[in-house]
């Protein structure tokens, strides 16, 4: 890798982050612009662009996932938790190293749950399943 990576910089304690939770694989730190308190980003120690190029990174940060969510959701007495990934810049991807946001979320915190984002898809289900299945 030739290309600057800030995730990599604070996987390997070469640049700084609050750092929630870290295993061996993965590391866990508040996101400097978050959305809700406790907005938190999980990422591979081992760089890895998005999940279409992960490689089994998402297996391996799976532990710390699960455990840095219980962490947010009991510490801070969040009523729940949304977990989110953007992969490529379409999508909304700024950093090129595959993370993981968790959100705590607290009834009537003004945010969209999905069940209030309504479909703007045409397109109908049957055409689409047969569009990858058939």
């Amino acid at each position: 890798m030739t290309d600057f990576c800030i995730f990599c910089a604070i996987a390997a304690a070469d640049a700084p982050a609050s750092i929630v939770a870290e295993d061996e694989n993965a590391v866990a730190f508040l996101d400097l612009h978050p959305l809700t308190t406790g907005h938190t980003l999980v990422i591979p120690r081992r760089h890895v662009t998005d999940v279409l190029d992960a490689d089994g990174a998402i297996g391996e940060v799976a532990a710390l996932l699960e455990g840095t969510s219980r962490l947010l959701v009991d510490k801070l007495g969040a009523d729940g938790l949304n977990v989110f990934q953007a992969t490529r810049a379409a999508a909304g991807q700024t950093v090129f190293h595959l993370h993981f946001h968790l959100l705590p979320r607290w009834s009537g915190d003004g945010l969209l749950a999905m069940h209030e984002i309504r479909s703007r898809v045409s397109e109908s289900l049957e055409t689409t399943h047969a569009r990858l299945v058939g």
